[in-house]
């Protein structure tokens, strides 16, 4: 599946959560692989996330927000993946400007050195469920309504406009994938700033303490990375989604609730329901019940991954090397 031998391939943010995973799976078969990533401390990078293949793919410390660096770096690469992103909800509310910078302007200089330099290259960029907002119609599918209740999902959806626009006025070969709620090995699992579930893993691996706010009904679509992963490189491989968007989701919904008390029975740690902060309420969604009709009708799928046994694989990992994500 997804033969990448000899094709050069463009990570950004290739040191966080996705794109290093995105590394390894590319490595394994056959690419030749560049990440881009500034290491921003509010950011996921972590340089042991390519422990194993440090020696098998060149490492570019750059900003995405450096045009010169994008441009100088995006000749002959035959796949880009656009991982490089600022992911706080509650950071973009209080720090906009940085939001900006990142998600949007970042994203159009990518695209510009594209335009300019290599416009026939695949562009797979990294788009998120929550530019949604809050449900209106019951599942989410790619014609639901937009209105983002955070400037981290305004601005997302704003970013992936510029990529279909882009893919529609120059005719470049550019897709997004929406993601929600990853989870797995080489996430940033010190802060709720890169995904509630990756931080209550490493809650439950100190035997800590989750707390839940309200009653923690809500539903989430829940993903484990490796499933992302292939459906990212058959996005980049497949032609037929060149100028979509599509909800990169597998089938499986839970509470919030739900959620906690797996990773409570699979790694440890305790639950404590609290009331919700005063600065976190009005920007919650609600259930968030996303369809996946449009990626089975366009890509080839992995077999989903049970949560559980996902939990397990993660808790595997982190055993391992946990002094290196603390």
């Amino acid at each position: 599946m997804n033969d990448l031998r000899g094709k050069n391939i463009l990570i950004t943010g290739g040191l966080g959560f996705i794109g290093s995973n995105l590394a390894h799976s590319c490595v394994s078969k056959g690419a030749n692989v560049t990440v881009y990533d500034c290491l921003d401390p509010k950011s996921g990078g972590n340089m042991r996330n390519i422990c194993g293949i440090e020696d098998d793919i060149e490492v570019i410390l750059n900003d995405i927000r450096n045009f010169e660096g994008l441009c100088s770096c995006i000749r002959k690469k035959d796949i880009v993946f656009h991982c490089a992103a600022y992911t706080s909800h509650k950071n973009s509310m209080s720090e906009p400007l940085i939001d900006i910078d990142v998600n949007c302007k970042g994203t159009i200089y990518l695209l510009e050195a594209i335009r300019r330099f290599n416009k026939d290259l695949k562009l797979v960029h990294i788009g998120t469920s929550t530019q949604i907002g809050k449900m209106k119609s019951n599942p989410i599918d790619e014609t639901h309504s937009e209105f983002p209740v955070d400037i981290y999902s305004a601005n997302k959806s704003a970013s992936e406009k510029y990529v279909l626009v882009y893919s529609s006025a120059y005719n470049m070969r550019t897709c997004v994938a929406r993601l929600a709620n990853i989870y797995g090995q080489r996430s940033n699992i010190r802060s709720p700033d890169f995904g509630f579930i990756n931080f209550f893993i490493g809650l439950g691996l100190n035997n800590m303490t989750m707390n839940v706010f309200g009653e923690g009904k809500q539903i989430r679509n829940v993903n484990y990375v490796d499933d992302v992963v292939d459906i990212l490189l058959s996005a980049a491989i497949n032609e037929k989604v060149n100028g979509n968007a599509f909800f990169a989701v597998g089938n499986q919904h839970l509470t919030i609730s739900q959620i906690a008390e797996a990773i409570v029975k699979n790694i440890g740690g305790k639950i404590n329901y609290v009331t919700w902060p005063k600065d976190r309420e009005p920007i919650e969604v609600g259930d968030a019940v996303i369809s996946n009709d449009k990626l089975k009708s366009t890509l080839e799928l992995p077999i989903f991954t049970d949560f559980n046994k996902g939990l397990c694989k993660t808790r595997d990992y982190f055993s391992s090397y946990l002094s290196n994500y603390l």
